[in-house]
């Protein structure tokens, strides 16, 4: 597999050009841009991982960092960071833990980098095959515990809004998506009918993933027709269990 990364603002550093030829040893195909969205999305093939230089001029860019953010959150990639730790502190502040790969600051270690850009890479290449699964919740705490307890046996992408959801599904096709009951501007039961209205998506299983676990919640969304409705209070294994057995009916009908 071809490993990509972006590297993002202060490309013709001398420590940017030093990073690039110690991944071009291990595999790696670089490509360069500043932090603008405009320059971003002109980049004709779409990266594996993303490389900020984190400068002074790079912590003025908030709108394009978001903008990055909100891309790893989507597509499930990593933002790598190389800077002092000033500027460092600021950009982490401001992204998410869960779409951060890692932290390198000055001075580098050009080795130390490319091992662990490699095993990012890996990682990616290896889960290549595990059945997909999207989380979508408000809450980062939620997200990050129900993917510590299923990364060992799927491939996750976490969102944390419908409205991130939504635009996720418009360029990927997970093999399931695990679905919050109540957010802000626009719930789940809301995000599913959306789901089902649209030919690309109507068929992506949805399986809820709620503290709501009351009649009427679940009445609500049976003519939606999820896949399944599981309460947050349940045991962890339950829960995974219950994804286990969602996969394994599948396989037996030939999905």
């Amino acid at each position: 597999m071809v490993k990509r990364v972006l590297f993002i603002g202060e490309t013709s550093s001398f420590i940017v050009n030093a990073v690039r030829d110690g991944l071009k040893e291990v595999g790696f195909e670089c490509d360069f841009c500043k932090l603008n969205i405009n320059e971003i999305n002109k980049v004709a093939d779409k990266p594996d991982m993303f490389f900020i230089y984190a400068d002074e001029k790079a912590i003025q860019e908030t709108e394009a960092l978001i903008y990055i953010k909100d891309l790893c959150m989507e597509e499930d990639k990593k933002i790598f960071l190389i800077g002092y730790a000033e500027e460092l502190k600021v950009i982490t502040d401001m992204i998410p833990s869960e779409c951060l790969g890692d932290c390198f600051e000055r001075p580098i270690n050009v080795k130390k980098i490319s091992d662990t850009l490699k095993a990012r890479a890996d990682s990616i290449e290896t889960g290549a095959n595990k059945k997909h699964i999207l989380l979508v919740d408000d809450s980062g705490t939620m997200l990050r515990t129900v993917k510590g307890w299923l990364e060992g046996k799927y491939r996750i992408s976490m969102v944390n809004s419908a409205t991130s959801a939504i635009s996720f599904l418009a360029v990927n096709q997970p093999d399931l998506v695990l679905l919050d009951y109540e957010m802000p501007v626009c719930s789940g039961p809301q995000m599913l009918e959306m789901i089902r209205s649209e030919i690309k998506t109507e068929s992506i299983p949805v399986i809820f993933l709620t503290s709501k676990g009351d009649k009427e919640s679940v009445a609500k969304v049976l003519s939606l027709k999820p896949q399944g409705y599981l309460l947050k209070s349940m045991p962890s294994n339950q829960i995974v269990e219950a994804v286990d057995n969602f996969f394994a009916t599948q396989k037996t009908k030939g999905f």
